[in-house]
């Protein structure tokens, strides 16, 4: 049986308060052997894709000329796993859904699925930016995003790097990096305070909940193993699509009352 593990009023003080919490050891070793297993049968093509799944080639080997040791080496991310049968599972884990009704309610949807994969051997940086800026539903403080580390995830392979208490401001223009290479629909948050970054280093099955106007991004994969991550990102069903962005079709899925675990890949 799965143990839920509420917020405590001092973890929710601090979410308020910093825009991000780590909650530890959220999910366990077994359904993260599915993930990651069912991620590497995605990325070396050996099961089909699902309806609406995105396979995005890192832009080294995309556009940049470097050759790949392996598919799995290729991939950066895959976008929109809502019609896999092991992947989608996860974004209704009890244990999930519990923390983030927490935090926004309990009549919640899915707005974005991601699995990332920082390759080694490549540029691999996410600059400082808020997510916000790819979501077309407000209120902001009715979405959080979910950020849960498949393996280790450090200084050395390109860890999560928030910058607290930036989600108090407002939402900043973005603009693509001044880099040689910048994957696709990586931009960066103008006048975002470097300095004031803090570097969140997570053991596999621990989970970053965060606002989706915190300033964050991750950095260079420095050592010689993959940095693999799965985010989920939930709204409200009170969040509207305002008159401004009617022209971004927001990806939702609602989550009924019934979850389930994963199953094996």
């Amino acid at each position: 049986m799965l143990t839920l593990m509420p917020l405590t009023p001092e973890q929710r003080d601090r979410y308020r308060n910093d825009g991000y919490l780590l909650v530890r050891a959220l999910i366990d070793p077994e359904t993260l052997a599915a993930l990651d297993q069912r991620f590497c049968a995605i990325a070396m093509r050996a099961v089909p894709t699902p309806d609406g799944m995105r396979i995005m080639d890192d832009v080294a080997y995309a556009k940049g000329g470097q050759q790949p040791a392996s598919p799995l080496h290729a991939v950066n991310k895959i976008l929109s796993f809502e019609n896999d049968p092991v992947l989608w599972p996860f974004a209704t884990d009890p244990r999930l859904l519990a923390v983030v009704r927490d935090l926004i309610g309990r009549e919640i949807q899915t707005l974005s699925t991601n699995l990332f994969n920082k390759p080694p051997g490549v540029d691999g940086r996410h600059p400082l930016h808020q997510d916000l800026r790819y979501f077309a539903l407000r209120p902001a403080d009715k979405i959080v995003g979910t950020w849960t580390a498949i393996g280790p995830c450090n200084r050395g392979n390109g860890c999560v790097a928030v910058v607290p208490g930036s989600h108090l401001g407002e939402l900043a223009e973005h603009a693509e990096p001044d880099w040689e290479l910048v994957n696709f629909g990586f931009f960066a948050a103008r006048g975002a305070d470097v300095d004031a970054r803090v570097h969140v280093e997570m053991q596999p099955g621990d989970t970053l909940l965060f606002h989706p106007l915190l300033v964050h991004g991750s950095g260079h994969n420095r050592s010689a193993d993959f940095r693999r991550a799965i985010s989920v990102h939930y709204a409200s069903l009170e969040c509207r699509r305002p008159e401004s962005l009617r022209g971004r079709r927001p990806r939702t899925r609602r989550i009924g009352a019934t979850t389930r675990r994963i199953p094996s890949a």
